[in-house]
């Protein structure tokens, strides 16, 4: 009776709570999805037919507990069941099978985002982390998982995006925080005159030198050591990058981190900030307001800033003529140059 009455309820006003139930239980479907993931399951099956129990002999699990996993995956249109034979689906073996050219290894990253985000409630009541932030405290694993992740997204964007850009008198490049080199890569092939150096920190480094390798730009690609809060950029540059980095600062590091920046420019130089670049009311994009979330929940003070604010700190930096054209994935490019002399 209380459930036709509350039926009724919503009913009468056109409403309807299945969309937030869905969202509620959005979750669900997550965890099988990042469970099935962090056991290697799909790359277990690669090709193959097998059955529960093989399955759970094979990655060393309890029996009924990952015959019911699999149940939910085939549900999920993960795994296909014909008789007791569980096998993948073509989109699981394309993406998920660890190996192959298209797989998503960042969802590494995205299962570690899921003990962060459990701590929201708390961040949101402290006002802050709750958790440890150092990258270089988190260990080899989260630093791998996440170095890969990004690496993933940024080779797949970074054509597009350096073609946004005026390279015409850029012959020297610095990508600070640049992780994988992804976007210094990219840099090199938009143009092979211009050389290219990424600067993240001492641990990043030998996984950047690895993905450099990997690409064949070994001797293409350079990398300095250091720590962009404490350390100098260096000089001589005609264009300093900053792709996704803004966003883990608070304003007074980004402050003086777009300080050092322009620092490091050649007259003529520019900065260029690639991040999600909010409206005045923080809601647009849709994508950098949830990603202020993971902010908050994840490091001490980082945010999403809005083109108001990011354009105060190029000024404060010397830098004029600023621009902002749309990237991808809700992203923005914000270009700041310092005027060569008796330029404005």
């Amino acid at each position: 009776m209380n459930k036709n009455k509350q039926e009724t309820v919503f009913d009468s006003d056109g409403l309807f709570p299945d969309a937030i139930m869905q969202t509620v239980m959005a979750f669900q479907k997550s965890r099988i999805l990042l469970t099935a993931f962090e056991l290697e399951l799909f790359t277990a099956l690669d090709g193959e037919s097998k059955t529960s129990a093989e399955m759970a002999e094979q990655l060393g699990v309890d029996k009924r507990a990952l015959d019911r996993l699999m149940n939910a995956l085939c549900v999920m249109e993960l795994l296909e069941k014909k008789g007791n034979m569980f096998a993948n689906t073509p989109a699981a073996q394309k993406f998920l099978v660890k190996g192959g050219p298209e797989f998503l290894g960042g969802f590494y990253h995205s299962n570690h985002l899921w003990d962060t985000w459990g701590t929201l409630t708390r961040a949101v009541r402290s006002g802050k982390s709750v958790i440890e932030r150092k990258i270089d405290d988190r260990g080899e694993e989260w630093l791998t998982a996440f170095i890969s992740a990004m690496h993933y997204r940024a080779s797949r964007t970074a054509p597009s995006v350096i073609a946004k850009l005026d390279l015409t008198n850029v012959s020297r490049v610095l990508d600070v925080g640049g992780g994988s080199g992804a976007f210094a890569m990219a840099f090199v092939k938009a143009k092979e005159t211009i050389k290219a150096v990424v600067f993240d920190l001492p641990n990043v480094i030998p996984l950047t030198r690895g993905y450099i390798e990997q690409e064949g730009f070994h001797g293409k690609v350079d990398v300095v050591e250091g720590d962009y809060h404490t350390d100098d950029l260096g000089g001589g540059y005609d264009l300093v990058f900053l792709s996704a980095v803004i966003h883990s600062n608070s304003v007074e590091q980004n402050i003086k981190l777009i300080h050092k920046c322009a620092q490091a420019l050649n007259p003529g130089g520019q900065v260029v900030i690639q991040d999600f670049i909010m409206n005045e009311a923080r809601t647009e994009p849709g994508m950098g307001a949830m990603f202020a979330i993971n902010m908050l929940v994840g490091t001490e003070a980082g945010d999403t800033f809005t083109e108001k604010e990011v354009k105060e700190w190029l000024t404060l930096a010397g830098l004029s003529m600023i621009t902002r054209v749309e990237s991808t994935m809700g992203n923005s490019l914000v270009t700041g140059r310092l005027c060569a002399p008796g330029r404005k």
